[in-house]
């Protein structure tokens, strides 16, 4: 056991294990100022594979900064996206509702934030440019499989429990990354038709897609936030959670090696 301490004691020293390094950024899109929450590691100064983040219907809240760690303490530089702009918090449903609304109706605007935090995001140091994903939770994931559809040139986006509709479908010709969806099996919230019709769109388009279903899991099985109940709809399942997680985690193995 002390010989264990004395290694860890000594790769400390040599600056192998380091800290996570977290900091509010502020970025534009056209007059608007944006605030994003950035983390990584800082063991080492090479660059590394960056990943996006984009938040639920709540906006950038304690849940995508949660996110933005836990990528940063397995070596990637993440940057949780603020797609509403800064000071624009809802605090409760019918304010995200709206927010939400916004820009699930404006798609051109909903790719134009998230692409300004994509541009941010290359510009930093730290980054590899070639590498680099986005992920995104509900509204989130609906926002990164926008990303790809505008043909944005990166390597790939993970969409948890997110809307999968689109309103035009032949955008998915545009898509040179791979898609992972990650899909609660008996989600209320996105109909059995419109699982279905993405599959359609992605099949048609020829994209590199896949999508996984999580047995027992509806509507935000990754916040932790929510009850267990299934039956409201929209519920935590810790099962689902930590499997679309690991799950992330080989796609990234694939799209980034």
């Amino acid at each position: 056991m002390k010989s264990v301490w004395l290694i860890t004691l000594l790769l400390l020293a040599a600056g192998v294990f380091g800290k996570t390094v977290t900091r509010t950024v502020e970025y534009k899109h056209g007059e608007v100022t944006l605030e994003g929450y950035l983390a990584y590691d800082d063991a080492s100064s090479g660059r590394r594979p960056g990943v996006l983040v984009v938040h639920e219907w709540y906006g950038l809240n304690e849940n995508a900064r949660m996110r933005v760690e836990r990528l940063a303490q397995i070596g990637y530089i993440a940057l949780a996206v603020d797609i509403y702009g800064k000071g624009i918090r809802p605090q409760n449903n019918e304010e995200a509702g709206a927010q939400a609304a916004k820009y699930k109706g404006d798609r051109p605007l909903m790719r134009g934030r998230i692409i300004a935090a994509l541009e941010e995001l290359r510009r930093h140091p730290l980054v590899d440019s070639q590498r680099i994903a986005a992920i995104g939770y509900c509204f989130g994931g609906t926002t990164v499989l926008e990303l790809a559809r505008s043909g944005a040139d990166i390597a790939g986006v993970v969409s948890f429990h997110g809307g999968l509709d689109t309103p035009d479908p032949a955008d998915a010709r545009n898509i040179k990354c791979k898609i992972l969806v990650c899909h609660g099996a008996d989600d209320p919230h996105v109909p059995i038709e419109q699982a279905t019709a993405f599959q359609n769109e992605m099949r048609s388009a020829g994209a590199d897609w896949q999508m996984i279903y999580y047995g027992g899991a509806v509507h935000s099985f990754t916040n932790s936030g929510l009850s267990t109940d299934n039956s409201q709809g929209a519920a935590y399942n810790a099962d689902a959670d930590r499997r679309s997680w690991e799950d992330m985690k080989q796609f990234f193995a694939e799209i980034f090696k």
